[in-house]
C-alpha cells in the first residue's frame, strides 16, 4: 500500500466518542441486534430478509487497510477501468426500487372516491325492488357507465400527472465524485460500483454505502432521512458501535455531509445499500390526499350528508305520508327512482374530475417550466403563501462570484489593473502574502487535473471559494514569486478546518518545503480567510502594500471598518485574509488526534496579522427583481435571510426590490415602548401589518436576533412589510422561520440553495430550492427550481390560487342547477303533489354528462387581471365554500335559474289546457280522464316538460357559465374569443351539452326506455334569452362591485 501523507495520518486519527451525541435507531436496531444473534457464522446475502441483511455488515470492524485489500482497490489509483466494468455488469446501476404502489387503495379510490359512492347508493337503491322495470335498469345502466368512465379518467389524469413529474425528476442530475485510474473524475451516482473510492464534501448527498477511510476533523452527517433527527452526527475511522446503522465509521446512502469532507470506500449499492433495505422492509408507500383534495373531501361530507338526508326524507315522506294519504300517486318503485334523483343532484359530480384534472395542468405548467414539485400540493400552498424568506446567494443572486477589488491597509487596488500589472515593478509586494493565502487557504479545486494552468476551468466547489481560487490562479507575477504552480510544489497542506456558516471563517495550516525554508522566515503558517468582523478582533497585526507590518491601532480599525462599509454598500461581500506562524508553537501533527490539533488551532486563533481585503461581486439574477415586485404585488412580504455582512445584504435588497424605503429602521426602533404596547393584547393570529398601514423596512443582524424576546418578534412580524435580516446562523434562519408561521396565520416559503438554509427549509410550509444548489438543500425543499429561474416561484403561486379560484368556479356553476334547482323539482313533485318536472333519468344525465363536460372547460380558465393582487388566502380559515359563496349560488344565480326553469313547464303545460291549479297539488288525481285527458295524453305531457325543464337548464347554464369566468371584471374585457383570456374550450363544452341534450331528447332507443321525447322549437330558443339574463343580471352586480367597492354588495362579492 502507499504511504500517506502527514495530513493523511492526522485526519485518520480516531475521533473521539463523546463528540456530539451517539446516534439513535432504538426499534430498528434492536431488531438487527435480535437477528445477529441467531445469523450463522458466514455471512449470506437474503435479499428477502433485508434486516437480517444489515445486521450481517461488518465492514464498519476492519481496520482500513483491510477495507482496501477486501475490496481490491487502492487509495490513490481507485479501481481501474476493467474493474469498474466487471463490477458494473455484475453488481447493476446504483439505484434504490422505489416501493411498491398501494395499487388496490388506488383502484379503490378511483371507483368509490368522490361523489361515485353516492352514485353507488343511487345504483343499489335503483335495483332495490324484485322486478325493476326496464326504466330502473337503464338508470342503473346509465350510473355503472358513469362510474366506469369516472373512475378510468381518474386513473388517467393521476397516471398523466404522475409520469410528467417523474420525467421532470430525470432532469436533476445526481453525481458523485470518485478516484479511477488514479484521477479525480465527476460521474453519474447510478455509475458507482462496489469498491470506489469515494470523495465527499460539504453540501453533497451520500450516493452509496461507504466505509469512511480519511475525514476532516469536523466531518458531520444529516441522518435525518434514517432517523427523523436533524442533529448533526460527526463522523469517525474507528468503529463506535457494533451496529452498522449506528457506528460513525460508515456513511450510508442518501445522507449527507453538512460539514467538512472524507474519503470513503463504497461497500454496498442501490438495494443492497442500508437505504434499499429498509426501503423494502417498509412495505409500501402511503397514499396521502394534497391540500385541496382535502378541501373538496371536506365539501364532499357535507353535500353528501345534505343529499342522503333528503333521499331518506323523501323516502320516509311516500312511507309515512303519500303512500296512506293518496294511494296510487306513486308506486314504491317510482318513489326510489324520484328519490334517487336527490342523490344525483346534490352531488356536483364534475367537480372530482376537475380536481383531478387540475393536477395534470400543474403537473404539464411545472414541468415546462423545468420545476420539480415533489407533492403536487406543494403548489396548492404556494397559493397561500404571505411570507417568502430568501437566502441572498445563489437565489437571489447568480451564485457565480467574482473578485473585484484587493486592498491593503494603505492601498486600494481594482483586480484587472492587478493583472494588466503583472510585470511591472509597481505591484504591491504583499500581494505574494495574499496570493498565498487565497490559493492554499481555498476548499474548492478544479475539476479535472492538469498541467495548463488555465482559471478558466471548471471549478467544483462553494461559490466564493470558486472565485477567490479563480483570482489566485489567474494572478502572476515572476518579480514577486507569485505563481500558484510554485506555491503547490514548494507548500504542503498539513490540516484544515473547512468553512460553516457557525464560525465564518476557513483555516488552513501548510508548511514551506525543505528548499523553500531557506528563503523564508516562518517554516509553518496558519492561514485564515472569513468575515472581517469575525477576523478582525483575532488581528494584533496588520500588512502594508510594501510587505512590511505594523500594529493594527484605532485609526487602522476605523479606515478597514470604513472600506468594508463601502465596499459592502455595493453589494460586494468583503473577505479578510490573515496569517500568523505557528513555528513557536509545539505540536506534532503525526501524532496527534484530528480533535486534539482541531482544539489546538482554535485557541492559536488569535494575535493574526491582517494581510489584505478581498471584494467579491455576486449580481443579482437578471429576473429576480420582476419577480419580487409581482410576489409583493401579490400581498406576499418578501425577507431576506443570508449569513452575509448587513452593509451587503442590503445593498442586494435595496437591487431586487426587497427594501425600498429611504429610512431603514434597527433593533432600536423594535423596542420602542409604546410600539411594543400596540402588539401587547393582540392574539398571535391577528399580528400582521393592515392594508393601510405605511410600508416600513427593518434590517437585523444575527447578534440582534440572540437578544430578541417574544414581544420583539410581535412587533417584526406585524409591522414591517420590509425585512432583512443578516449574518444569521442556521439555527437563526430556522428560528425566523418559526417566529413568522407563530404569528398572523402566515404560511411561510423558503428559498435557499447552501447547506445552512436545509432546517429553514424543512420547517416552512413550502420549501424552494435552486438546481445548482447542495444536494441537502434540494432534499429538504418541496420545490426544486431546475433551471434556477426565481420567477418560477412567481408561476408556481400563480397556479396555485389559479387552482383553487377555478374550482370555485367550478362549484358555483355546479350548485345552482344541481343542489337547487333540481332539488327543487324533486321537492315539488314530494310536498306540492305535483307530477315529478325533471325526470331521474335526465337528473342523472345532467349531472354526470353535462355538469363534467362544462367543469372540465372552466378548468382551462386562464388567470384573472387581478388574480396576483389579491391579498393571500388564509389556507386555515378561506374554503372553497364561504358564506359569499352561498350568497352567489342560492340566493343569486340559483333564485334566477330555479323560476326560468320552472316558468317553461308551466308554460307547456298551459299551452296544453293545463293552468297553474291544475299542475299544483294534483297528487293522485293525475290519472285517466283527468281534466278530460287520457293518461297516454298526460304521460306525454309529463315527459315533453320534463325535457322542456331539462333543456331550460342546460341552456340556462350557459349564462351562467360565462358569469362565472370572472369575479368581477366585466366578460367585455375578458371575453373568451381572443385576448389573454380567451378559452375557446368554453364553446366547446356548449356545443358538447347541446350534443348530449339532443341525443337525449332525440334518440329512439332513449325514448323507449327513458321516456324523453322533443320537444317545440320555441323551447329552444326561449331558454337562451333566460341565460343572457342571468348573465346580465351578474354583468350590473360586478359593475356595482367595481363602482362601489365599500358597499354591502361589494362585501358579499364572491
Amino acid at each position: 500500500m502507499n504511504t500517506r501523507s502527514a495530513a493523511d495520518v492526522c485526519r485518520s486519527q480516531t475521533v473521539h466518542s463523546d463528540y456530539g451525541v451517539q446516534i439513535s435507531y432504538r426499534t430498528l436496531s434492536i431488531r438487527i441486534d435480535e437477528t445477529q444473534e441467531k445469523l450463522p457464522p458466514t455471512p449470506k446475502d437474503t435479499p428477502t430478509n433485508p434486516e437480517a441483511a444489515i445486521g450481517q455488515v461488518d465492514v464498519h470492524t476492519i481496520s482500513i487497510d483491510d477495507v482496501f485489500t477486501r475490496y481490491s482497490t487502492s487509495p490513490t489509483i481507485g479501481l481501474e477501468r476493467a474493474a469498474v466494468q466487471r463490477r458494473a455488469k455484475t453488481g447493476g446501476k446504483n439505484v434504490i426500487s422505489p416501493p411498491k404502489t398501494q395499487y388496490r387503495k388506488k383502484i379503490a379510490n378511483y371507483i368509490f372516491g368522490g361523489f361515485n359512492f353516492l352514485m353507488w347508493i343511487a345504483f343499489i337503491f335503483s335495483l332495490a325492488t324484485p322486478n325493476p322495470p326496464a326504466f330502473n335498469l337503464g338508470i342503473a345502466i346509465l350510473l355503472l357507465l358513469v362510474i366506469i368512465v369516472s373512475a378510468a379518467f381518474y386513473a388517467v389524469v393521476d397516471w398523466s400527472a404522475s409520469r410528467i413529474m417523474s420525467s421532470v425528476k430525470t432532469l436533476i442530475a445526481a453525481n458523485a465524485t470518485v478516484i479511477r485510474d488514479g484521477e479525480q473524475q465527476t460521474i453519474s451516482a447510478r455509475d458507482v460500483v462496489v469498491g470506489d473510492v469515494l470523495l465527499l464534501s460539504m453540501g453533497d448527498r451520500v450516493p452509496a454505502d461507504i466505509r469512511i477511510v480519511k475525514a476532516s476533523s469536523d466531518l458531520r452527517f444529516d441522518r435525518s432521512l434514517l432517523t427523523g433527527e436533524s442533529d448533526m452526527i460527526p463522523g469517525a475511522l474507528d468503529m463506535t458501535s457494533p451496529n452498522a446503522l449506528e457506528t460513525r465509521n460508515l456513511a450510508l446512502t442518501s445522507t449527507f455531509v453538512v460539514q467538512g469532507t472524507c474519503t470513503g470506500v463504497v461497500y454496498a449499492i442501490g438495494d443492497k445499500s442500508a437505504m434499499g433495505r429498509i426501503v423494502a422492509m417498509s412495505g409500501e408507500t402511503k397514499f396521502k390526499l394534497t391540500t385541496v383534495q382535502r378541501e373538496v373531501w371536506f365539501l364532499t361530507k357535507i353535500v353528501s350528508a345534505m343529499a342522503l338526508t333528503v333521499f331518506c326524507t323523501a323516502i320516509i315522506i311516500w312511507a309515512a305520508w303519500l303512500r296512506t294519504s293518496y294511494p296510487g300517486y306513486e308506486t314504491a318503485s317510482q318513489a326510489m327512482v324520484n328519490s334517487i334523483g336527490c342523490l344525483t343532484s346534490f352531488a356536483p359530480g364534475g367537480l372530482p374530475v376537475a380536481v383531478a384534472l387540475s393536477l395534470t395542468i400543474v403537473a404539464k405548467k411545472m414541468a415546462k417550466r423545468h420545476v420539480l414539485v415533489k407533492n403536487l400540493a406543494t403548489v396548492e400552498t404556494l397559493g397561500c403563501m404571505s411570507v417568502l424568506c430568501s437566502d441572498k446567494t445563489g437565489t437571489l443572486t447568480v451564485g457565480k462570484m467574482s473578485v473585484q477589488n484587493v486592498a491593503f491597509v494603505d492601498s486600494e487596488h481594482r483586480v484587472d489593473d492587478l493583472l494588466q500589472a503583472e510585470a511591472q515593478s509597481s505591484s504591491p509586494s504583499a500581494l505574494q502574502a495574499l496570493h498565498m493565502i487565497a490559493r492554499l487557504c481555498n476548499g474548492a479545486r478544479f475539476e479535472i487535473s492538469s498541467e495548463d494552468v488555465d482559471a478558466e476551468r471548471k471549478i467544483k466547489g462553494d461559490a466564493t471559494d470558486s472565485a477567490v481560487l479563480a483570482f489566485a490562479e489567474s494572478i502572476r507575477i515572476p518579480s514577486l514569486q507569485v505563481d500558484s504552480a510554485t506555491l503547490l510544489s514548494t507548500h504542503e497542506k498539513l490540516f484544515e478546518i473547512p468553512f460553516n456558516s457557525r464560525n465564518k471563517w476557513m483555516l488552513s495550516v501548510v508548511r514551506a518545503s525543505s528548499k523553500e525554508q531557506e528563503s523564508t522566515a516562518s517554516h509553518t503558517w496558519m492561514l485564515v480567510k472569513g468575515a472581517p468582523d469575525v477576523l478582525f478582533p483575532a488581528c494584533t497585526n496588520v500588512m502594508r502594500s510594501d510587505g512590511s507590518v505594523a500594529p493594527m491601532d484605532i485609526s487602522f480599525r476605523r479606515q478597514l471598518f470604513e472600506l468594508q462599509e463601502a465596499w459592502s454598500s455595493q453589494g460586494q461581500r468583503v473577505l479578510a485574509l490573515c496569517r500568523r506562524s505557528l513555528d513557536d508553537v509545539k505540536w506534532d501533527v503525526r501524532s496527534m488526534p484530528a480533535n486534539d490539533v482541531e482544539e489546538l488551532m482554535y485557541s492559536e486563533l488569535q494575535g493574526l496579522t491582517l494581510v489584505g481585503l478581498l471584494g467579491i461581486r455576486d449580481p443579482p439574477r437578471a429576473d429576480v427583481p420582476g419577480a419580487v415586485a409581482t410576489i409583493r404585488r401579490a400581498g406576499v412580504r418578501v425577507f431576506m435571510v443570508t449569513g452575509d455582512f448587513k452593509a451587503t445584504a442590503l445593498a442586494i435588497a435595496r437591487q431586487v426590490g426587497i427594501t425600498t424605503q429611504d429610512h431603514v429602521d434597527t433593533i432600536d426602533h423594535v423596542r420602542f415602548v409604546e410600539i411594543e404596547k400596540a402588539y401587547a393584547n393582540v392574539s398571535k393570529s391577528q399580528i400582521k401589518p393592515s392594508e393601510d398601514d405605511p410600508i416600513r423596512s427593518l434590517v437585523l443582524t444575527g447578534d440582534d436576533l440572540l437578544t430578541l424576546e417574544d414581544c420583539d418578534w410581535d412587533v417584526i412580524v406585524g409591522r414591517y412589510t420590509e425585512v432583512v435580516f443578516a449574518r444569521t446562523t442556521p439555527e437563526q434562519k430556522l428560528r425566523i422561520v418559526e417566529e413568522i408561521k407563530a404569528r398572523g396565520d402566515n404560511t411561510v416559503a423558503v428559498t435557499g440553495d447552501g447547506v445552512n438554509d436545509a432546517p429553514a427549509l424543512k420547517a416552512s410550509d413550502i420549501g424552494v430550492a435552486m438546481g445548482s444548489g447542495s444536494d441537502v438543500a434540494k432534499e429538504a425543499a418541496d420545490m426544486v427550481l431546475l433551471n434556477n429561474d426565481f420567477s418560477s416561484i412567481v408561476v408556481a403561486i400563480q397556479m396555485g390560487r389559479l387552482v383553487f379560484d377555478n374550482l370555485r368556479k367550478v362549484l358555483i356553476y355546479l350548485m345552482p342547477a344541481g343542489s337547487y334547482t333540481e332539488a327543487a323539482a324533486v321537492f315539488t313533485n314530494v310536498f306540492f303533489g305535483m307530477q315529478l318536472p325533471l325526470s331521474s333519468y335526465l337528473q342523472v344525465c345532467f349531472d354526470v354528462l353535462n355538469d363534467v363536460v362544462m367543469s372540465i372547460t372552466l378548468m382551462y380558465e386562464k388567470p384573472e387581471a387581478d388574480l396576483m393582487q389579491r391579498k393571500p388566502r388564509n389556507a386555515r380559515t378561506d374554503r372553497l365554500a364561504n358564506w359569499r359563496f352561498f350568497i352567489q349560488v342560492y340566493l343569486f344565480i340559483g333564485l334566477m335559474m330555479w323560476p326560468c326553469c320552472m316558468s317553461m313547464w308551466f308554460l307547456y303545460m298551459h299551452q296544453q289546457g293545463l293552468g297553474f291549479y291544475d299542475v299544483l297539488l294534483v297528487y293522485n288525481k293525475w290519472t285517466d280522464g283527468y281534466k278530460g285527458f287520457s293518461i297516454d295524453q298526460l304521460t306525454h305531457f309529463v315527459s315533453v316538460g320534463q325535457c322542456i325543464f331539462y333543456v331550460s337548464m342546460v341552456i340556462s347554464q350557459y349564462g351562467g357559465l360565462l358569469a362565472v369566468r370572472n369575479r368581477r371584471v366585466s366578460i367585455l374585457q375578458s371575453n373568451p374569443l381572443w385576448g389573454p383570456r380567451q378559452n375557446l374550450s368554453v364553446f366547446a363544452g356548449m356545443a358538447g351539452t347541446a350534443l348530449v341534450a339532443i341525443v337525449s331528447l332525440y334518440g329512439p332507443g332513449l325514448q323507449r326506455v327513458f321516456g324523453t321525447a322533443p320537444i317545440p322549437a320555441m323551447f329552444w330558443g326561449i331558454p337562451f334569452a333566460f341565460a343572457a339574463g342571468i348573465l346580465l343580471m351578474d354583468e350590473i352586480r360586478k359593475l356595482l362591485v367595481r363602482a362601489y367597492p365599500k358597499s354591502i354588495i361589494a362585501k358579499m362579492a364572491w
